[in-house]
């Protein structure tokens, strides 16, 4: 396990974020960085944004997918590395579509 990958198990376990969240939060800054052949803390908001292009356009992950991967990102960004990006605009969440009451 990378140093990196460990401090950001640990940052999950400090707060006391689920299994479920944590074992759905950590394949994801590995595959970005597989992905665009980088180092987590070399990215820079654009190639987050890229990153989530791919997820869309040719993952076609559902938005709730896409929506995981964001809070995993967001996660390592803003807790495990401390960058201070304003997140809500450099790693926007997608929206997620409303399903209506059928009559």
């Amino acid at each position: 396990m990378t140093v990196l990958r460990q401090r950001m198990t640990e940052d999950m376990q400090v707060r006391n974020l689920s299994p479920h969240t944590q074992a759905s939060y950590s394949p994801t800054g590995i595959a970005v960085c597989t992905l665009l052949r980088m180092s987590p803390d070399a990215l820079t908001p654009e190639h987050i944004r890229t990153y989530q292009i791919y997820l869309t356009n040719e993952k076609r992950l559902a938005p709730n997918s896409i929506h995981t991967a964001v809070a995993a990102l967001r996660f390592l960004y803003r807790i495990t590395l401390k960058k201070d990006w304003t997140f809500g605009e450099d790693i926007p969440l997608p929206k997620k579509p409303r399903s209506y009451p059928s009559s």
